[in-house]
């Protein structure tokens, strides 16, 4: 068989993607995973290892250097994988000639803007054209691209070629190794990824917050996750876009602040940066039937509870309580009930002012009517323990009087 029809050896694939290993770990059961999907696979709540099925008392993950070397080794050949059709093939000409217009110094703008917008359009065709761009490294150079220099004067086609950029690099980041976006720890490069958060167009900002929330979902880039939670420039920069929600902002602005609050150590300095009084504020203007993220707004005001600055900060904000009632039952939606719950939960069984002043914003009401909606037997259970919570304030009250 020639070379050039060499299936991906066995041994060699993630058991999950099926695509070849390019950070392989290996977990406590003994099978190796690349680092990427078994993630996914942890992150939506499975305790099992895929191929044993075995429930995972430890889910650390070891790198699985000899595998890593080994296939380095097999990929010395000068090819490049295509995952898609399981061949080792060439990598296409036209796209080295994209990245030699990208990394060349001789290229204007304008051609630089022209190679994007193609690169854009191959990332959303066939799986192995996205592919040979990962591999070729277009991922790290486009973050190259847009932290590496100072960008100078925003001119129109400048900011052209930043979104474009941009947009580029968040169609890869779905099937890239993400440790690339560790040079955002280099002072210099972090100072002009603050800059374009700060200066940028709207379209930017949008962008860099979903970098944020991408840089938040993987333990490869957890410590740059802690660089951002301490940087108060950058989280001003995000309770200022909560602020935004006539120019469509906010639902950015949101995901990208429950991202950070994902590590416990950033929670504090989001409280102290007014996240938790912005969030309170975008529950009661947010209108029902318009697209919002107030359900992920109330997750992180539930998280923030767990500071006794977060509950200062809810409990003092005039519609605080309200916010909370509010989102204990919404019609025909239930996202964000168990949240508000449990946030309720947390204020009441610490306050008989906070009992007193939910009941008086309709939280009996509220509860009922969830109670007798299709939501979890879960979200009943916990309605129904601050229930008896509220009914043991009224109790008290009774005996008092007696």
């Amino acid at each position: 068989m020639k070379e050039a029809e060499m299936g991906i050896p066995h041994l060699f694939r993630c058991p999950i993607s099926l695509d070849l290993l390019t950070d392989p770990v290996t977990l406590s059961t003994g099978q190796t995973y690349d680092r990427s999907s078994i993630e996914k696979w942890l992150n939506l709540g499975n305790q099992t290892c895929p191929v044993t099925m075995q429930k995972l008392q430890d889910s650390s993950m070891v790198p699985n250097h000899t595998l890593r070397h080994l296939i380095d080794q097999w990929l010395q050949t000068g090819h490049q994988t295509n995952n898609n059709h399981n061949r080792i093939i060439d990598p296409d000409p036209s796209i080295v000639a994209l990245k030699h217009n990208l990394e060349s110094h001789v290229s204007t703008l304008e051609i630089k803007i022209q190679t994007l917008e193609t690169i854009q359009v191959l990332s959303d065709e066939l799986p192995s054209r996205k592919s040979c761009l990962i591999q070729l490294g277009f991922f790290p150079l486009l973050l190259e691209l847009l932290f590496g220099e100072a960008q100078g004067e925003f001119s129109q086609e400048n900011l052209e070629f930043l979104e474009k950029a941009l947009v580029c690099a968040l169609k890869l980041i779905p099937h890239c190794n993400l440790r690339p976006l560790n040079i955002l720890k280099e002072e210099s490069k972090l100072e002009h990824f603050l800059v374009l958060f700060n200066q940028g167009t709207i379209t930017v900002k949008k962008s860099l917050c979903q970098i944020v929330e991408a840089i938040s979902s993987s333990l490869e880039t957890e410590e740059l996750c802690a660089v951002f939670g301490k940087n108060q420039t950058l989280l001003q920069g995000m309770v200022f876009l909560l602020d935004q929600n006539n120019l469509g902002t906010s639902e950015f602005g949101i995901k990208a602040v429950s991202a950070l609050c994902s590590l416990e150590s950033n929670r504090g300095n989001l409280v102290r940066e007014g996240v938790a009084e912005r969030l309170i504020t975008y529950i009661m203007t947010a209108e029902r039937h318009e697209r919002n993220v107030a359900p992920t707004a109330m997750t992180v005001v539930e998280l923030l509870l767990g500071l006794e600055s977060g509950k200062k900060a809810v409990i003092d904000h005039p519609s605080g309580v309200n916010a909370l009632v509010k989102m204990v039952f919404r019609v025909s939606e239930h996202e964000g009930s168990e949240s508000a719950v449990n946030a309720l939960m947390i204020l009441c069984s610490d306050s008989v002012q906070v009992r007193e002043g939910v009941v008086c914003a309709g939280v009996l009401t509220q509860l009922l009517l969830l109670l007798q909606s299709q939501c979890s037997g879960r979200i009943k259970t916990k309605a129904r323990r601050l229930l008896k919570l509220l009914r043991s304030m009224w109790d008290e009250d009774s005996t008092h009087y007696v």
